[in-house]
This record gives C-alpha cells, sequence and structure tokens, in this order.
C-alpha cells in the first residue's frame, strides 16, 4: 500500500493544511531517500522524509500510513522522529534568541527593521 507524500504530511500532522503540505513539496523542502520530492509521489513504510525547517532539516521515519487526518495521539504512531539531537538543541537555541543574533530571524508581524535597528544589529553582529 502506499499513498501520496503531501496526504501523508498532512495526516501525520507535520503540516497544518494539506496545501502547506503541498507547497513545501513544491518548494524542494520535502526530500525522501535525499531526492527532492513531488507531491503526488508515492509514500511507503519505512521510508525517511527529510523536511527543511530552517536552521536544520528535520528527519522523520515512516511507522505507518493513514490517509485521513487523524488526532494528535494517533498521529504519533505514523512518524518517528530521528533528527539528531545536536540539530534540535540548534532549533531551541535559534527560538531562544531574543535578537535574532545566531541566525538573523525576527517575529513574525514585527515588519522590517527600521535603519536604526538595522544598524543596532549590524553592530552586534560585527559587520
Amino acid at each position: 500500500m502506499s499513498i501520496r507524500i503531501d496526504q501523508w504530511l498532512w495526516a501525520a500532522r507535520l503540516f497544518k493544511t494539506r496545501s502547506l503540505a503541498n507547497q513545501a513539496c513544491r518548494g524542494g523542502k520535502v526530500k525522501v531517500a535525499g531526492a527532492v520530492v513531488k507531491p503526488a509521489r508515492p509514500l511507503r513504510e519505512n521510508e525517511v522524509v527529510e523536511i527543511t525547517h530552517p536552521p536544520i532539516v528535520r528527519q522523520y521515519r515512516v511507522k505507518s500510513l493513514a490517509a485521513k487526518r487523524v488526532s494528535a495521539v494517533l498521529a504519533r504512531e505514523l512518524v518517528e522522529e530521528i533528527t539528531p539531537a545536536a540539530d534540535l538543541e540548534k532549533l531551541e537555541l535559534a527560538r531562544r534568541d531574543p535578537l535574532g543574533l545566531l541566525f538573523a530571524s525576527r517575529e513574525r508581524g514585527s515588519g522590517r527593521p527600521t535603519k536604526r535597528e538595522r544598524r543596532e544589529l549590524e553592530k552586534l553582529q560585527g559587520t
């Protein structure tokens, strides 16, 4: 048995909507066996799926398949995260970085930095 990868990503709750999963596949953010995949690619059990979530690439092993979205408790049975611990620590560090100095990110909805903010950030970063 196989299922479309975008459908499984949505059913396993790795993406909030199926269209977001579809866009991620089309945008080259989803890989299986090291190759970028299209949304309609059939997915099978025990395959490793890599999803780019800057600043890291998260890796998941497909434990079982589901065509329809399931509850969060049941979704844990569909997927096993195999991302290395060092990468998860890097992601946590990026989330705790209040000024965005390490990974140059800003809070969502904060808009573009003003000239003054940009100069202060550049001064702190040493650029």
